[in-house]
């Protein structure tokens, strides 16, 4: 009898302990914290299914390139800032930024990149500074379609491996076309010069429009070989 009686006292017990863990767990989905200040080292901003869609991090515990969910190219550790990912779990491009004075002297830079689906950065906002040789603008890249940065990467570390010199030289010749092709540059070039340049599919200049620290301008028609075939005014 004794024993009977307990077994209705241990069910409620067990049910209202599970109530109790219901509702606390409902709390903390439910919680919205506002917080004045944080402190962190990372952050990830995640969808509902886990999916990792924004990672701000310092330079430590930053990411390594990824690419469907898989890391590629070099180790994490190095870029502090924001990094971007599309639906896939492939980066899509980042926000990031580096400045230090050391023994050589200093270096800064500063980085807002957009990459093409599967490739890398195909627009950059870049500054880049050492000991005072500056380069800051805007650059827009093209990539072949074929073969993703992931692949890239992997194909290139294999041809690079090869003993054979004329066997890697060959396997880098395949490679050539799905490298970056830089079609428009404007910005400040190191020498001083504020310019636009407009390459053509394979990334070659074929138009250059300069001023240079002097303030003398300049428009400049090349051909495919990089020659100056015509310039305004004429090249003296």
């Amino acid at each position: 009898m004794l024993r009977n009686a307990r077994d209705p006292l241990r069910v409620y017990a067990v049910s209202v302990s599970i109530a109790l863990v219901s509702i606390v767990i409902m709390g903390f989905r439910n919680q919205h914290t506002r917080f004045t200040e944080i402190d962190v080292e990372r952050i990830n901003i995640v969808e509902k299914d886990g999916r990792v869609r924004l990672v701000i991090s310092n330079k430590d515990r930053s990411p390594p390139p990824i690419e469907r969910g898989v890391p590629f190219g070099y180790a994490g550790g190095n870029r502090p800032g924001m990094i971007f990912y599309n639906e896939e779990g492939t980066e899509n491009g980042g926000l990031i930024f580096s400045g230090q004075r050391d023994s050589t002297g200093y270096h800064s830079s500063g980085s807002l990149t957009f990459d093409q689906y599967d490739q890398d950065q195909t627009v950059a906002l870049q500054y880049i500074d050492q000991n005072g040789r500056r380069r800051s603008g805007l650059a827009i890249n093209d990539y072949n379609s074929g073969l993703s940065s992931l692949q890239l990467d992997l194909r290139y570390k294999r041809a690079e491996a090869m003993k054979d010199s004329a066997a890697r030289r060959d396997s880098m010749k395949v490679l050539a076309p799905f490298f970056p092709r830089q079609r428009l540059y404007v910005g400040r070039a190191r020498d001083g010069t504020s310019q636009l340049t407009l390459s053509d599919g394979g990334g070659r200049p074929r138009l250059k429009l300069s001023v240079d620290s002097a303030g003398i301008a300049r428009i400049q028609f090349l051909d495919d070989s990089g020659h100056v075939t015509r310039s305004i005014p004429d090249a003296q």
